[in-house]
């Protein structure tokens, strides 16, 4: 396992992207919560593949300095939202169906987690009451926490987890 890379020890090479090091401990500590969030939010093992590089794409050019890694964490975690929306909004993801019956043999099974039925009603829900959830519940985010990842008041926060819960208990 590599040695946690502080926030305050990154730095950058030549061409302005980080280290190496940096870039694995991120992944290390954080993939696994960036992928959770993707797969919540698009429900499409894939798409949240696809989420997750460029989120760490993203991170391995940005210049942004990191207090500390409660810092870097909001940063992914709001990069992954971002690029979630950006997904659901694009025409490509209107335009084109998921893969025929006859070409699901071939495709890789999704993890457990798009399995159980309250995946499957967390799924049901819009996005914007999804994302909330995850970041209260599966995250562990207060609301307050949530509403500043998500980009709303933490008012809004609270009323979207409560109109997830009336929606979630019918």
């Amino acid at each position: 396992m590599p040695e946690h890379i502080p926030c305050s020890r990154d730095s950058a090479d030549a061409d302005g992207l980080r280290s190496d090091a940096f870039l694995e401990d991120a992944m290390h500590r954080w993939g696994d919560t960036v992928l959770r969030l993707a797969l919540s939010q698009l429900r499409d093992a894939s798409d949240a593949e696809d989420v997750f590089q460029d989120v760490f794409v993203r991170l391995l050019k940005d210049r942004t300095a990191f207090n500390d890694d409660e810092h870097l964490k909001a940063w992914l975690l709001r990069v992954t939202i971002n690029r979630c929306r950006d997904i659901g909004r694009s025409g490509w993801k209107r335009r084109n169906e998921p893969l025929a019956e006859r070409h699901a043999a071939l495709a890789v099974e999704a993890p457990d987690l798009l399995e159980s039925d309250i995946w499957n009603a967390i799924g049901a829900l819009p996005p914007d009451l999804r994302a909330v959830v995850h970041l209260h519940y599966v995250e562990g985010y207060s609301t307050d926490e949530a509403a500043a990842l998500v980009g709303c008041r933490p008012s809004t926060a609270r009323t979207r987890l409560h109109r997830a819960r009336k929606h979630l208990k019918a």
